[in-house]
This record gives C-alpha cells, sequence and structure tokens, in this order.
C-alpha cells in the first residue's frame, strides 16, 4: 500500500500484479494453480464412493447413489457445497479405506432455503458407519445446532462397522451423540426430515424416529435386529419385510409418516415438505446489497507466496474478498503485523483478523526503531486484535480470521514487553466471542498463533484452508531440528555417535513425517478442516458460511471474565 492511501480512509490499493515482480507473480500462479488442480481431481476421485461396481449393485436394487439423490433433492442450477470431502482420506486403507468417510455432507438449497444435508453412500461398505463417519455426522449436526439449519437425513446404512466398533461405540464424539443430537436439535426447533431408502438396522433406527418426518422407500429396512440376529437371538424366522418393511411400518407399527415407492417419489416428498416450512426470525447481523471486488480473485494465485523467506500483502489479497474492495483499517500503524479492519462480504458487516506477511519497521516504547517480521504475532499486534476482537463483540459484527501465521515472538525483549499477557488478551477475546467466527488458513497456521488466531478449539462457525495451508505446532524444518537434536543427545548418552550421513537421514525422515501430518489433507482426513477451498472461492465460500450463521438470531450476552492488564 502506498502511503498516500494508507491514510485515506477506505483505500483504493494499488494493483498488485503491476507492483510485483512478473515471474514471481507468474510462478507463484502456476504453483497455485498446480495444487487446486491436484485438489479438484481427488475430490473428483473421492466422489465415486465405492466405485462404479458398487454403484450398479445399488442400481440393480432399484436405488440411487447417494450423490444421484443429492443431485435431485437440491434446486436445480444449484451445487452442494460440500463439508468433509477429504475425511477419512488415506485412512481405514487396510479395510479398503472409505472414500468421504462412507457419508456426504454439506448445505444446499431447497426453493431457495438453505439446508444441512447428511447422506449416507451405500456404496462404501454398505454405508456403514467408521470412527470418522460418525464424527463426520456429528460435526455436521454441530453445524446445524450453531446456525440452526434444518437437517435432511438421506438413510442408507448397515450400521456399525464392527471391527472397528470399539472407535465408534462409547465415546462423546461417537454413534450414540448422533441420536443424542438428534434429540437436541428437536428441543431447539431445528427442523429435521429423515428418509429411510435402504436399510437403517440396530442402533441407527433411532435416527429417523427422533426426526419431525420420517419417509421410507419400498423394499427398504428398519428394524433394530435383523432377520439373522433375530433367529439366532430367539429362534424365530422372519422376512425382511415382514420383520421391518416399508408396508408394515406405514400400517401396523405407524412408524413412518410417508411411505413411498422408490427414491424419486421419496424426493419428491421431501422438497414438498420443505418448501411448506415456515420462517423463523433471521439472524441480527447487518446485510446491505452486494459489492463485488473491484479486482479478479484469480489473481490471489499470483499475489499469494507460501515461501516463507518472501513477504506478501495481505492487505491486497484482503481486497480481493471484500466488497467493493473497501477495508476500514482499524489501527492501521499500530501493530501492523496482524491487520484488523471492518467490511462487507457479500454484503454482510464483518470483522476481519488477518496476519500480515510484510516485514514493518516499528518504534518501541523506549524509542528505538526495530524489524518486525510478517506473519509474527507481538505484544502490540496482539492487543490490538483483542481490542478490535472485544469491538466487534460489541457491536454484533461477525469475524473473519486469516491464518498465515508463524506464532507469537520470542526472546527477551518479546518476554520483557508481556508477550504472554498480550498473548492471553487475544485468547480470551477468541475465547469468550459470541458473534459468528469463521476461519481460512490460507498459509501458515502454527502453534499458539493457531489458537489466538481462533484455530478449530475456539469454535470457528466453519473452518476453511486453502491448499497451502500448513497445520501443526511448527513447521516442518524447526520440528525436525528440535526432534532430531534431542535424539542425538539420547543416543550420546548411550555412547552411540551419529555420522553426518546418519544425522542428515534422520532429519529427512523426520521432516518427512512432519510435512504429511501439515498437509491441509491430513487435517481434512480429520476433519480439523471442514472444507478445502480454491483461494479464488474464499469469497464465496465466506458467504455461504455468513448466510448460515444468519439463520440463528440467538447472540448471548458478551463478556471476556478476567483481562490481563
Amino acid at each position: 500500500m502506498s502511503e498516500k492511501t494508507k491514510h485515506s480512509g477506505p483505500p483504493t490499493p494499488v494493483h498488485s500484479k503491476a507492483r510485483m515482480d512478473p515471474p514471481r507473480f507468474q510462478r507463484n500462479q502456476a504453483a497455485m494453480a498446480e495444487l487446486v488442480t491436484t485438489v479438484r481431481n481427488e475430490e473428483e476421485m473421492i466422489r465415486q464412493g465405492g466405485g462404479e461396481k458398487a454403484s450398479e449393485t445399488q442400481h440393480k436394487k432399484g436405488r440411487l447413489t447417494a450423490r444421484e439423490r443429492i443431485a435431485l433433492l437440491i434446486d436445480p442450477g444449484t451445487d452442494l457445497f460440500e463439508l468433509g470431502s477429504y475425511a477419512a482420506w488415506r485412512m481405514y486403507e487396510e479395510w479398503g479405506g472409505a472414500p468421504a468417510a462412507g457419508v456426504v455432507t454439506g448445505l444446499a438449497r431447497m426453493h431457495g432455503r438453505m439446508v444441512m444435508l447428511i447422506v449416507n453412500d451405500a456404496t462404501v461398505k454398505a454405508g456403514a458407519f467408521f470412527p470418522m463417519t460418525a464424527k463426520k455426522v456429528i460435526r455436521a449436526q454441530n453445524i446445524a445446532i450453531e446456525n440452526h439449519i434444518p437437517t435432511i437425513y438421506l438413510v442408507d446404512s448397515a450400521g456399525v462397522f464392527l471391527p472397528l466398533q470399539e472407535d465408534v461405540f462409547p465415546d462423546t464424539d461417537d454413534f450414540g451423540r448422533v441420536f443424542r443430537n438428534n434429540a437436541v436439535m428437536s428441543a431447539m426447533g431445528i427442523p429435521q426430515i429423515a428418509a429411510i431408502m435402504g436399510m437403517c438396522v440396530a442402533g441407527g433406527a433411532y435416527l429417523p424416529l427422533m426426526c419431525d418426518h420420517i419417509l421410507m422407500t419400498d423394499g427398504s429396512g428398519l428394524f433394530l435386529a435383523g432377520p439373522a440376529l433375530v433367529q439366532a437371538a430367539i429362534g424365530a424366522k422372519y422376512s425382511a419385510e415382514e420383520l421391518g418393511g416399508a408396508k408394515m411400518h406405514a400400517q401396523i407399527s405407524g412408524s413412518v409418516d410417508y411411505r413411498e415407492p422408490n427414491d424419486e417419489s421419496c424426493i419428491a416428498r421431501i422438497r414438498s415438505l420443505v418448501e411448506k416450512m415456515g420462517n423463523r426470525q433471521l439472524g441480527v447481523f447487518d446485510r446491505k446489497t452486494p459489492a463485488e471486488p473491484l479486482y479478479p480473485a484469480e489473481e490471489i494465485y499470483g499475489i499469494f507466496d507460501d515461501d516463507p523467506a518472501r513477504q506478501y500483502d495481505m492487505k491486497e489479497i484482503i481486497v480481493r474478498i471484500v466488497d467493493g474492495s473497501r477495508f476500514d483499517e482499524y489501527r492501521s500503524e499500530y501493530g501492523e503485523t496482524v491487520l484488523c479492519g471492518f467490511a462487507r462480504i457479500g454484503g454482510f458487516a464483518v470483522g476481519i483478523v488477518a496476519n500480515q506477511k510484510l516485514h514493518v519497521q516499528q518504534v518501541d516504547h523506549s524509542g528505538n526503531k526495530r524489524m518486525e517480521f510478517g506473519g509474527v504475532v507481538y505484544t502490540e499486534s496482539a492487543e490490538k486484535a483483542a481490542r478490535f476482537i472485544m469491538d466487534c463483540n460489541q457491536n454484533l459484527v461477525p469475524l473473519i480470521f486469516l491464518h498465515d501465521v508463524n506464532g507469537f515472538m520470542v526472546g527477551r525483549d518479546a518476554e520483557w514487553s508481556g508477550i504472554i499477557r498480550a498473548g492471553a488478551k487475544m485468547v480470551n477475546a477468541v475465547s469468550n466471542s459470541v458473534v459468528p467466527k469463521i476461519t481460512v488458513i490460507v498459509g501458515g497456521s502454527f502453534g499458539a498463533g493457531h489458537y489466538a488466531m481462533c484455530g478449530k478449539a475456539y469454535d470457528p462457525r466453519f473452518v476453511f484452508a486453502w491448499p497451502t495451508a500448513k497445520y501443526a505446532v511448527m513447521s516442518g524444518a524447526s520440528a525436525a531440528g528440535t526432534l532430531v537434536e534431542i535424539k542425538i543427545k539420547q543416543l550420546e548418552r548411550g555412547g552411540k555417535k551419529l555420522s553426518e550421513e546418519q544425522k542428515k537421514k534422520l532429519y529427512d525422515e523426520v521432516k518427512a513425517t512432519y510435512d504429511e501430518q501439515m498437509d491441509p489433507r491430513y487435517g481434512a482426513a480429520r476433519l480439523w478442516i471442514d472444507r478445502i477451498i480454491d483461494p479464488a472461492e474464499t469469497r464465496e465460500a465466506i458467504i455461504t458460511a455468513l448466510e448460515a450463521a444468519s439463520l440463528n438470531p440467538d447472540v448471548p450476552k458478551f463478556s471476556v471474565g478476567v483481562l490481563q492488564t
């Protein structure tokens, strides 16, 4: 940013591409495009579910696949905003894998209304619940609870994947929590519709019965125990239809509200029910008519640089996301390594907290000049961010966090300046924030910086990540150097001395493992990240998240408790 634009209110930024070295811009652009293409190709493979043969088996039963059902269910011309597509990525390989954890979840539009979809994929191990399946369903339910989103379940599951039952059954984020959430959502007045479109057995049978509307297709089964288990348990022999078919539940047990002949009819009925739902009060967050940014989002590819040795201006990312490229920067000349300011995204008023990656010269309280490194949180920037977060809560402004953070500053000067106290203020403000928080990890998200910038443990409504995201306690090089040094000292105490070649091999092995764990796909596989997004689609992802958050009008009273001053 030039000095002229820096102090003249909402800025009209300089065009980054003109300022940046063209070869560097092109190199960054090519690298990002390659990463985005890799993610898109992998997601396309994930969408194949259990594969062509499993899909053919589903069709032979007269049933559609999960994604075919979704395509019919949602409004024509719209797409599913899928969440958790990388869940269980490269996990359970000894069992043949579980693409997308065997369940498709995401936000969609039905008759213009936003809904959460939770759809079992019967092409993946007959829709059985792996440990990550339960966690993915619970994550989708938690998003629905936080944002008051009507939820639709398309049930087609064989139940718990028995070889891994110990990791699916007993804990607070395991299978039983799904039904607890059904009850809580019902008590909160969040509409839930369940359609049984295949098997629904054992404990899983409770899910549809705890929803507002229950539909069931002919040929499906709903029972606590299937025919084989009943025969083994009590010696009685029944057909699946007699024991728990759609006709029996519609005519005898009275357990289902609508019996439908096939998938298409069932989906049409769900759409008809959703079309008649009433509307509760919407959220209290300010929204005006949106305005497009002044600069193309695709330029983000060339502006962003994930090389920690190189700088880039985070403001140039922000002005390609916000309405009209207008950003009211808060305390623009103080604590400059964290950017704070007000803007609109999709018409919604938001507060933005972002890590600045430019190095800046700062004058300390003694009048001495020092260089502050981009991506590092200093005492002044932490205190500024804490105050800004509190202001947003005071004024009911949702918060957007853009991560590219190395962590908090260390060393004698930092400690003397009260860096721990300042960091505690920021963490306190984030922890007690009551307005919606949306986190986007664009680059590094390391250590306590991850916490202060509203990491997963601090209840962001959504966590998005670019393919360039890195997610760990510290960088791979730093971690490998530390761990190898410890290992060398342990070996030397035991009388063994490593050669330089052995030290390098050990370092490379440790770093490779650590780098793999920093990959955003590793985090997405474990549901630390809700969705890996194309950087050029950051604005659209944030707008979708804000539209979801606006469905919940309830904002608790804001209080931070004791603040270290």
